[in-house]
């Protein structure tokens, strides 16, 4: 087996929510307001566990880890002789879940790395379940299962998006997600732990957007009915030969949606993308003829010339919704966390809608459990609803621009 150097998190310092900078989707920093270390009173009571809404789609949901070694891209950061290695989590619709644990949000050593670098000081403990059942069998029909998979944004790892990966899982969608290695908290079997590094190897978008192609490579062993984990690991009953790879979508957030595009474009066995308020960088100046969606907040055509000119690029069926009072974190699992970590933390409203935007919690999770799964219903299994049509009544604070 091969490995990685670990990198320690005393290198890190891009992330820190209470001291007011964003980290965004090319490395940069953007500020958002101040919000100030907030602790909570020594009589408040004992914070609870963190929690994350239920998915909403017919099917209990499913999960595996996958450990996966790409031999074609040696990897010099880890030393000679070793190659890029990735962590990633197939995300499926199951038969049953009776008996079976479900999954936490993120390991405990990799959580301890993550609240410790964005400035939370919780115990890992409180680290939120998701809806997903560790080793559930896959429910199987008479067809494959379509697939996405999904990159995640800088500085941060892939359950980032859980609220959508397991809203799409349960509605019969094979999600793969990936720890993009060295910009991302990220655990390996053998319990080597990997944080984002302020040194090089830096990763750029294209570097991402390598490893989503060699998660397909994976994708496709696994509809193959070939296990493509580097150690053998047992996968889930009716895991193997599962997948369609003639129904392939992705999606990513920030800098992942901007990795999506330059995927897309280098890989035509995706047939539909999902942006999720990419900034674009550097500029997209190729033509895309396939279906693709944006959900902008901060990254918008009008603030960035870059996602304009992507834009301007897409030749295919194009949609670009934009919720009102969403910031670049309002899409996501922060939308949900961030309000129930900073209130255990005794922060003020005003605080955590600094980094949050104005949109209610609750909405921003109904939009990202249903914008999503209308798109690639529409554009992976051709079902056709009216929601992507134009503005609706059941979501007003959703825009349709021109």
């Amino acid at each position: 087996m091969t490995t990685t150097t670990p990198v320690t998190t005393t290198a890190v310092t891009r992330r820190h929510l209470l001291a007011a900078a964003l980290v965004t989707g090319v490395g940069a920093v953007a500020p958002i307001g101040a919000a100030g270390r907030a602790w909570a009173a020594p009589d408040a009571p004992a914070p609870s566990r963190l929690t994350l809404p239920s998915p909403t789609g017919p099917h209990p949901v499913g999960t595996v880890p996958l450990h996966l070694v790409d031999t074609s891209r040696p990897d010099p950061a880890a030393g000679p002789g070793r190659h890029r290695e990735l962590m990633a989590g197939v995300w499926y619709p199951a038969r049953r879940t009776d008996g079976l644990p479900r999954v936490p949000w993120m390991t405990q050593n990799a959580l301890r790395a993550f609240l410790a670098d964005v400035g939370f000081p919780l115990d890992p403990a409180l680290g939120p379940l998701t809806a997903a059942h560790a080793g559930a069998p896959v429910h199987r029909t008479g067809r494959g299962l379509p697939v996405l998979v999904y990159s995640h944004g800088a500085s941060s790892h892939r359950g980032d998006h859980t609220i959508m990966v397991q809203e799409l899982a349960s509605h019969g969608y094979a999600v793969v997600t990936v720890d993009h290695t060295y910009d991302a908290f990220s655990e390996f079997p053998d319990g080597r732990l990997t944080v984002p590094a302020e040194v090089p190897p830096f990763l750029g978008p294209g570097d991402f957007a390598t490893d989503l192609r060699f998660v397909l490579d994976a994708v496709e062993a696994l509809a193959a009915g070939h296990n493509p984990d580097a150690d053998g690991r047992p996968l889930p009953q009716g895991l193997l030969g599962a997948l369609d790879l003639g129904r392939v979508g992705a999606f990513g957030w920030s800098k992942g949606g901007t990795a999506t595009a330059l995927t897309m474009l280098a890989d035509r066995r995706i047939g539909a993308g999902l942006s999720i308020d990419g900034p674009m960088q550097p500029t997209v100046t190729t033509d895309l003829d396939r279906p693709f969606m944006m959900m902008t907040a901060s990254f918008t055509r009008a603030a960035m010339p870059d996602v304009a000119k992507f834009w301007a690029h897409l030749r295919g069926w194009r949609l670009n919704i934009q919720a009102d009072g969403a910031v670049h974190k309002t899409y996501g699992d922060n939308a949900t966390l961030i309000p129930q970590a900073g209130r255990a933390l005794g922060m003020t409203d005003q605080q955590i809608q600094d980094m949050i935007g104005t949109l209610d919690p609750a909405r921003a999770v109904r939009i990202q459990q249903a914008y999503p799964l209308a798109f690639f219903d529409l554009h992976l299994r051709h079902r056709r609803g009216k929601l992507l049509d134009g503005p609706s009544a059941a979501f007003p604070e959703v825009e349709f621009l021109p």
